[in-house]
């Protein structure tokens, strides 16, 4: 290869941050198959040296921090240091995956470098998405094809990470072929791009949706998450109201009982949920059918003066308690029948400390909360729904884990009024599409304002939706099914064994060099 100019470099690297960037602009992910390559290009004509080494990480560096701007900036609207946190945090460790192949590219076979750079960089995110308070897995590559349903059909078995291993291989084998311009090359780069791509099309072509059907509502009470707009009770009894008769569950957003302006209930108390019955008794009243309530609310839980867990805070008068972000199951007669506390908290939202509290407000309830400990399934009528939270819909094996539990269709409940009229909602609406794929469950989403609306189990949407700054009340027939996907029942398997090849390949790198010091192998 020849030599590459500043500039040269600069274009490169911009075109990498354009290609990986275009998947979460609304646009397509099927630029991330090449997105590396420019990346890559600029590695190849370095040298080994420790210098050429600390410029490659600058390119690099510019290159993720800049794909980080141009997709989270959104994040500033809530709190500033959201997005550069999640830029530092999740450079680092894309840093760790590429600085790791240019390295070993240079003193090791180009293959060794290769695998490592495929397997290191899912074993990177998934360190990153598993981590229980520094995660914002936003930018996992297989979240890039969230608008690309119909080329990924297959999470069903792989999950996500699949989708990040075939963006690895692909850039890869671009790559290689334009380094080498041979005939196989160029056949192997196109058939790891498009062969995927072609199972894809044939198993959404092929699904056959379940005949076991339920009838859900999903109501957008249409409120910004800051004070002080907030719902009446009147208002959110006449928007209930308007859901016909014969549906199985009705949903309201999270939090939705802090929106309601005229309720002076901060927090409900988990011990004593009766205490509340007229508030629920307001929104069923006048209903004939047998139609539960699944709604967003503060909960409370009081340990006394024993500190009940490690997130519990104190008070003179309550002792220990810990507040909880959770989904409440309400029967017709507005009794609190089942209540389910939400197991992935917001980093910087939800998962911070008290003294932060004071300069955040999103709206609801901040600071670090209490971690739901278990997936709960809600039930009506003898149809098992799984009352997911908001950000949990990022965590594809968490997710999974109320289909796990018998869930035959999902509710996903979402405060996304903190983010404004910007790509965040809509990108949190379809990564519910690919949850869908991977599950083959069916999904009902309500938020205090946009998106809301249906999603089917092959990951279309059904039916209208509610856009933001929009009020209403949808209904759709959803499908239920009993079945459980490779995905459910492996969960993230391409990812643990990325990174047990991740880490067997750097010990066979460690292996090489030490061989070639002893003038074992040339």
């Amino acid at each position: 290869m020849n030599g590459l100019t500043t500039k040269k470099r600069l274009i490169l690297t911009l075109l990498s941050v354009v290609l990986l960037s275009i998947g979460w602009l609304g646009v397509t992910g099927i630029t991330l198959l090449a997105a590396l390559v420019p990346l890559m290009i600029i590695s190849g004509h370095y040298g080994s040296s420790r210098r050429d080494w600390w410029r490659m990480c600058g390119w690099a560096t510019l290159t993720f921090l800049l794909w980080n701007m141009a997709t989270i900036w959104w994040v500033w609207i809530a709190t500033p240091a959201g997005p550069i946190a999640a830029g530092i945090v999740g450079t680092f460790w894309n840093l760790v995956a590429f600085m790791g192949y240019h390295y070993v590219s240079k003193r090791a076979p180009r293959a060794l470098a290769y695998t490592l750079l495929v397997t290191l960089w899912i074993a990177t995110e998934y360190a990153y998405n598993s981590a229980e308070v520094m995660t914002f897995p936003w930018l996992l590559l297989g979240n890039g094809f969230s608008g690309d349903i119909w080329a990924v059909q297959w999470y069903e078995y792989t999950g996500i990470f699949g989708g990040t291993l075939w963006v690895m291989l692909s850039n890869v084998a671009i790559f290689e072929f334009l380094r080498t311009r041979t005939k196989r090359a160029k056949v192997r780069a196109a058939l790891i791009s498009l062969l995927p791509i072609l199972l894809s099309v044939a198993i959404y072509f092929s699904y056959t949706p379940s005949s076991k059907r339920t009838t859900i509502a999903v109501v957008q009470p249409n409120v910004a998450c800051y004070e002080p707009e907030k719902i009446s009770s009147a208002e959110l009894n006449e928007l209930v109201a308007q859901v016909p008769e014969g549906v199985s569950f009705i949903l309201l957003p999270e939090s939705a009982m802090s929106y309601v302006g005229d309720n002076v209930v901060s927090s409900f108390d988990q011990a004593s949920m009766l205490l509340y019955k007229p508030l629920f008794e307001g929104i069923m009243q006048g209903r004939g059918d047998e139609a539960k309530l699944i709604s967003g609310a503060s909960t409370a839980k009081y340990y006394g003066k024993k500190r009940g867990s490690a997130t519990a805070r104190h008070n003179d008068i309550y002792g220990y308690y810990d507040l909880f972000n959770s989904a409440l199951l309400v029967t017709p007669e507005g009794v609190v029948e089942q209540i389910y506390d939400k197991g992935k908290l917001v980093i910087g939202v939800e998962a911070i400390p008290d003294f932060i509290n004071a300069v955040i407000d999103l709206g609801g309830i901040a600071g670090q909360l209490g971690w739901g400990k278990q997936h709960i399934v809600f039930e009506n009528c003898g149809v098992k729904i799984g009352p997911s939270i908001c950000y949990e819909g990022l965590y594809g094996d968490y997710f999974a884990g109320f289909v796990r539990e018998g869930a035959e269709v999902m509710a996903l409940i979402s405060n996304d009024g903190w983010w404004g009229n910007t790509p965040g909602h809509k990108r949190l609406f379809d990564f519910s599409k690919l949850r869908a794929i991977e599950c083959r469950r069916a999904i009902a989403r309500s938020a205090n304002t946009g998106i809301s609306g249906f999603i089917s189990a092959r990951g279309d949407v059904v039916g209208p939706t509610l856009e933001w700054d929009e009020q209403g009340v949808l209904t759709a027939e959803l499908e239920l099914r009993d079945d459980v996907t490779f995905y459910v029942r492996y969960g993230d398997i391409v990812a643990r064994w990325a990174l047990y090849i991740a880490m067997l390949s750097v010990l066979y790198y460690i292996s090489y060099r030490t061989r070639r010091r002893n003038h074992i192998v040339e």
